[in-house]
């Protein structure tokens, strides 16, 4: 079969080739014109769209998994611009070069994103967007699922991860940074809400399957771990033989942000011990955003590894990126 994959050098990118490359020709599309090892690098910006449809000649399947992690207000209309107009780009082009498939990566927090402790998403719930309208990053993903699956012409398929860990994300990836600042600074006060993970190369496993599986016009929640940030936290410590979280901050810490709405905009919000860490950063982080996986595991046969084992191959990345910087400057 012959795949495109958009967002090739990306950190969930990459293990998408890796996981591809021995049964399929691969065209990989990226910016800089870049490619892992094991297929052909095309130079295309998704958003200004030019040259998709000839990358896309010939090819079976599209992944779009090519994307942009800020919660920055003032990059939201970039964010906007990479995911919506990116992904009708890359719809319009594979529509024009006949391909069979198209399978788009978003994220979990299109839907599974709650200010209640016992929520559990699935599918079937309704889009929480009284929640997610102010923050630009799961804003556009889900505008560009909107548009996504009611594209005609297509066969559309929507994989949702939660947060991606494991092993191979760039120095200063957004997709670790929870762990990077607990092995950085500790967390001795943990963020109120809670936490949904998966292992970025089980994620990579269910985009091969999906190359063939899947109900066109259907999302996919994709999720391996819930748990509150306090024992997320308290399960890195027991890895790494470092402080666990004191406490959770009080569930009013949300609240206390709509009353304070300049609070830490500038500078970052401390609590006098541990990180100083951005107000978007502990917005999010005071909301809970378990998935529930039954369907993709029904369909998609994803089948995760064991969450621990992916917080020790994260801790062990990490830890040997850290050495090896340490090493330039010795």
């Amino acid at each position: 079969m012959r795949i495109a994959i958009t967002g090739s050098t990306g950190f969930l990118g990459r293990h998408i080739v890796s996981s591809l490359n021995a049964e399929h020709s691969l065209v990989c599309i990226s910016r800089s014109g870049d490619a892992p090892s094991g297929c052909v690098g095309k130079k295309i910006d998704v958003v200004k769209g030019r040259g998709l449809k000839a990358a896309f000649a010939k090819v079976d399947v599209v992944v779009h998994a090519a994307g942009l992690v800020s919660h920055a207000q003032e990059r939201a209309q970039e964010t906007l611009d990479v995911h919506l107009k990116g992904t009708q780009n890359v719809l319009d082009a594979a529509l024009a070069a006949k391909v069979r498939r198209v399978v788009l990566v978003s994220t979990s927090g299109t839907i599974a994103v709650s200010q209640h402790p016992d929520a559990m998403a699935t599918e079937n719930d309704d889009v929480p967007e009284s929640i997610i309208s102010a923050w630009p990053y799961y804003r556009s993903k889900l505008y560009a699922e909107q548009f996504a699956m009611a594209f005609q012409g297509l066969d559309v398929i929507c994989l949702n991860p939660s947060l991606l860990l494991g092993p191979g994300d760039d120095v200063g990836g957004m997709s670790t940074h929870a762990v990077r600042t607990f092995l950085d600074h500790g967390v001795p006060i943990a963020p109120s809400g809670g936490i949904s993970f998966v292992d970025v190369r089980d994620v990579a496993t269910v985009v091969d399957s999906a190359l063939t599986k899947g109900e066109a016009g259907q999302r996919y929640l994709i999720a391996s771990a819930n748990m509150r940030f306090v024992d997320f936290y308290a399960r890195l410590a027991r890895i790494t033989g470092r402080d666990a979280p004191i406490v959770a901050m009080p569930k009013f810490s949300r609240r206390a942000l709509g009353w304070f709405p300049a609070w830490g905009k500038k500078e970052g919000i401390g609590m006098g011990i541990g990180p100083v860490i951005s107000r978007a950063d502990l917005e999010l982080s005071s909301h809970y955003w378990y998935a529930d996986a039954a369907k993709a595991t029904a369909t998609l046969g994803f089948s995760p590894r064991d969450p621990l084992a992916t917080l020790e191959d994260t801790v062990a990345d990490l830890l040997e990126k850290q050495g090896k910087a340490f090493a330039r400057f010795s």
